[in-house]
């Protein structure tokens, strides 16, 4: 019976989830498997990848053969890594230290990129609240002029009408 490290899609219409399996290669994707190993997540950036690294090995050292997603997925998470110095015939110690020597290089490259991430995010953010403040104030400027009483234009050098004068006498007053 040969074995493949395959995922398993779970999750709803658009929202992929999956668990890492080792099944029967003739099996259906989503159908019976041995043992689930871990689990995927694509959605978020990066990536959310929990794997039970002796399980993998395991398999791997009994000749389960990776699709190519879980093989990338593996090297990923380093287990490939501890795979092959497993392979050269590396002791123990050696490959616990080489192992964790990566995994603080790894972490390093990871929050990194959270951290560009969230700058990105955040300059965006900055970016859209600008622009949404510009429109704010094009909007009132424009609701300002629109309700703004109408300017009379004052022409100098002009002669001035003269009202004609009335005399006030006791028949045009009432009193």
């Amino acid at each position: 019976m040969p074995v493949r490290l395959r995922l398993s899609r779970k999750g709803r219409k658009g929202r992929p989830f999956y668990f890492i399996v080792a099944a029967d290669s003739r099996s259906r994707r989503d159908g019976k498997y041995l043992e689930k190993l871990g689990t995927y997540n694509p959605i978020p950036d990066p990536a959310q990848i929990v794997v039970d690294h002796d399980a993998a090995l395991k398999w791997l050292l009994n000749g389960a053969q990776p699709s190519d997603t879980v093989r990338s997925i593996l090297r990923y998470v380093g287990v490939n890594l501890k795979f092959a110095l497993i392979k050269q015939g590396k002791t123990e110690e050696e490959v616990e230290s080489i192992y964790q020597r990566w995994v603080l290089e790894k972490e390093a490259k990871i929050s990194g990129k959270k951290t560009r991430l969230e700058q990105e995010a955040s300059k965006k953010a900055e970016a859209v609240k600008a622009q949404e403040t510009k429109v704010r104030e094009a909007k009132a400027a424009a609701i300002a002029a629109k309700n703004a009483p109408p300017k009379v234009e004052v022409v100098e050098n002009a002669p001035e009408a003269e009202a004609p004068e009335v005399e006030l006498t006791q028949e045009n007053t009432s009193e």
